[in-house]
């Protein structure tokens, strides 16, 4: 039994409710004849038992619907596209062992976990079973090993985004084996992953993964310019891009995003101790050109930019970027420029200094995945 999980009971409940609900509303089909009699559960047609799944939204009760009778698992089976256990606070690695077989339709799974819980078992049985899956979230998974990547590479090549952040134990053997197998990932989230985020990690992705457009890169402290300026020149649709705690870039890898990605909108650089202000004024100078030659700045430009505890930096330098990207701000409203930590940028502003009325306007989405 997994905690939390709802009684039969009320799902008898909630039938008995849709009854006299139904009851009430209407006493007579549209035809003029009764309604079809439905003594419980099991009689429910297969639309209408998806379209209470949909309205519901938990995923639990999906769970408890698939044990009901075998027309429900099959029908769920093939319906249900999308599944969370991050619910589950206990026993999550034998409920996704006992489920994957179920759901081989899944094209998005969520097992984000508070506490480490899930192993490769688990993940091994979705690879078995979920072929057409295209979103993954395995975030803090501690206990997992390269087992559960070499299983996703062989068992789900459609994958699209994944996030494994916090899987420290994956090495970047194992992950570039995933990127020869995994060809369409646009997002994938590798902040915290030390062992498995290197720079042969990342010439893999810019070598196999032209299409990704977000990357996660925080606090994966040995890589070097050598693999990021391979993910610039490899990967040219980049939206977003973290690099916050990659102490050992320097302005290179910036250079290289700048004149490499010209789709950027989100870069992390906090606490890249070793960029200077040759980095902020190649983003400064970068350009994106639109096929009639003009370039929309606030459409197409840097919407988010981190360069706190970048102590080297100067005012003008910083200035230049601002002033270049209009969608970057430095006021309480929208602090999409983020410089805390640098004492010496705080005479860095916004175009809302200049033109209030810009602060007023919606804010524009964060790409970072």
């Amino acid at each position: 039994m997994v905690s939390g999980r709802p009684e039969n009971g009320e799902l008898d409940a909630w039938f008995k409710s849709l009854m006299v609900s139904s009851s009430n509303q209407r006493g007579q089909a549209e035809s003029g004849g009764p309604l079809p009699t439905l003594s419980g559960w099991k009689d429910l047609p297969v639309e209408l038992l998806l379209r209470i799944i949909s309205i519901v939204g938990d995923d639990r009760m999906v769970i408890v619907a698939s044990g009901v009778c075998t027309g429900w698992r099959d029908a769920l089976g093939w319906g249900v596209t999308n599944l969370s256990l991050s619910w589950c606070k206990q026993n999550m690695n034998s409920l996704m062992i006992s489920l994957a077989h179920k759901f081989t339709k899944l094209q998005v799974l969520t097992l984000r976990q508070n506490k480490p819980q899930l192993e490769d078992s688990a993940v091994e049985a979705v690879a078995n079973y979920c072929h057409d899956l295209r979103e993954l979230d395995l975030s803090r998974s501690f206990r997992l090993s390269d087992r559960s990547l070499y299983a996703l590479a062989h068992g789900c090549p459609r994958l699209t985004r994944l996030n494994i952040s916090g899987c420290s134990n994956f090495s970047d053997t194992a992950l570039t084996y995933l990127t020869c197998r995994c060809k369409n990932l646009k997002c994938l989230n590798l902040c915290g992953c030390v062992k498995a985020a290197s720079d042969r990690a990342l010439q893999a992705i810019a070598q196999n993964c032209g299409q990704l457009q977000s990357l996660n890169l925080g606090w994966c402290d040995n890589i070097t310019d050598k693999g990021v300026t391979s993910l610039a020149s490899g990967c040219p649709d980049l939206r977003a891009v973290d690099l916050c705690g990659c102490v050992l870039i320097t302005d290179e890898s910036v250079v290289a995003l700048a004149n490499g990605c010209p789709h950027l909108r989100s870069l992390g650089l906090y606490f890249c101790q070793n960029i200077t202000d040759r980095a902020m004024y190649s983003l400064a100078n970068s350009r994106v050109k639109s096929k009639r030659g003009r370039w929309d700045a606030v459409k197409d430009g840097l919407a988010n930019l981190n360069i706190s505890q970048c102590t080297a930096l100067t005012p003008p330098a910083v200035q230049a970027v601002c002033d270049s990207f209009p969608a970057l701000h430095t006021c309480p409203e929208r602090h999409s420029l983020i410089i805390s930590g640098c004492l010496s940028l705080t005479s860095v502003h916004c175009a809302c200094a200049l033109h209030p009325h810009r602060a007023g306007r919606a804010l524009l989405p964060n790409h970072a995945y």
